[in-house]
């Protein structure tokens, strides 16, 4: 046991230094013409706190409007609008519920869509623990019930995908059909991530190229992260990640990435976002305990190095799925693809 401690901590360790340094100086050597301009970021995040509020957000997405819940003893905060079938929208790390303002105006069209800051995002609390995917869809599941409904359609995103997994894994009679965006519910595949990255992962030319997520360690380190990152220093990292994981140029404005860098400025933030990454280990033993899904589900990748794993995951764990890659996506599918975005999921859902 002491020897997989050490071997773990090691892991993390070498993980967190060759990540820092590759994200500061490998991978912006390495980036095209257009992704060598003067990076900007928020000098004082305090400073915009009313530009960036919930208030003033929902401004930008005509048709739409904040809620509150309190469920299982957080308060989450949500928007909602359109009419139609209840369709819910989880977002993925490290965006907040305007990572799918591209295509809410659409789906609203069709569906009474609601994008959720699930547990520790945005708006909603950011308690000490249960940021475990099984918590966090269990939060979820309440705040469906609270807000009047029986079964839903789910999406999600990054993170908001494993939550999404696990609400269609634990509440499969309230679930209709499931939709996953480009990472997969933690399962036994992430304990084969490489301790030493292979050559290439941090090309920044555009296109294709595998990807190594390192972040899974540094994240998973506790307390650490939030001392070294908090305000300007989150923002740097976020940067290098929106370049690192789009297909070509990032698919966000300025206006946009000023969003996400002030939803994750503060201590707080980034220590309960954290949290979604501390819990894989957990995430993973948890799906044991899962049937095998029943319901409906789609999975929509980018580039293939991401798409490989999520449909690997869909075999072994779904019964009924689907998998369709997005060409000349990255990451940031609902941003960089919505238009293709919008269409899988009317076509799916029907």
């Amino acid at each position: 046991m002491g020897s997989r401690k050490a071997k773990l901590f090691g892991l993390l360790a070498i993980s967190l230094v060759m990540g820092l340094f590759l994200s500061a100086f490998t991978g912006y050597d390495n980036r095209s013409e257009a992704a060598l301009a003067v990076i900007h970021h928020p000098a004082d995040p305090d400073m915009d706190r009313k530009k960036f509020s919930d208030q003033e957000l929902i401004k930008k997405v005509p048709g739409f409007k904040n809620g509150y819940k309190k469920v299982n003893g957080v308060t989450l905060h949500y928007v909602e609008g359109g009419k139609g079938k209840p369709l819910f929208l989880l977002p993925g790390w490290p965006q907040n519920w305007y990572a799918y303002h591209k295509i809410m105006p659409e789906l609203a069209k069709n569906y009474h869509v609601y994008v959720v800051e699930y547990r520790g995002m945005g708006s909603s609390d950011k308690p000490p623990t249960g940021y475990d995917k099984k918590t966090l869809s269990s939060d979820i599941h309440a705040l469906v019930k609270e807000l009047g409904y029986d079964k839903v359609h789910m999406v999600g995103h990054d993170i908001g995908a494993q939550v999404a997994y696990a609400y269609a894994a634990q509440y499969p009679e309230a679930t209709t059909k499931l939709v996953m965006m480009d990472v997969p519910h933690p399962f036994e595949g992430f304990l084969n991530i490489p301790l030493v990255a292979p050559p290439g992962v941090y090309d920044m030319s555009p296109g294709e190229r595998p990807i190594y997520p390192w972040w899974f360690a540094l994240n998973s380190v506790p307390e650490l992260p939030e001392q070294l990152l908090q305000g300007k220093q989150m923002s740097i990292f976020q940067d290098w990640l929106f370049h690192y994981l789009a297909y070509g140029k990032p698919p966000m404005t300025q206006e946009t990435k000023d969003i996400y860098y002030a939803a994750y400025a503060s201590a707080d933030a980034i220590r309960a976002s954290n949290g979604w990454y501390s819990t894989f280990r957990q995430d993973i033993d948890d799906l044991k305990s899962y049937k095998k899904l029943s319901v409906p589900a789609l999975g929509i990748a980018g580039w293939d190095s991401t798409g490989h794993t999520l449909e690997e995951f869909l075999k072994q764990n779904a019964a009924d799925m689907k998998m369709v890659k997005i060409n000349k996506a990255g990451h940031w599918i609902a941003e960089q693809s919505p238009q293709e975005t919008v269409k899988l999921l009317k076509e799916f859902f029907g």
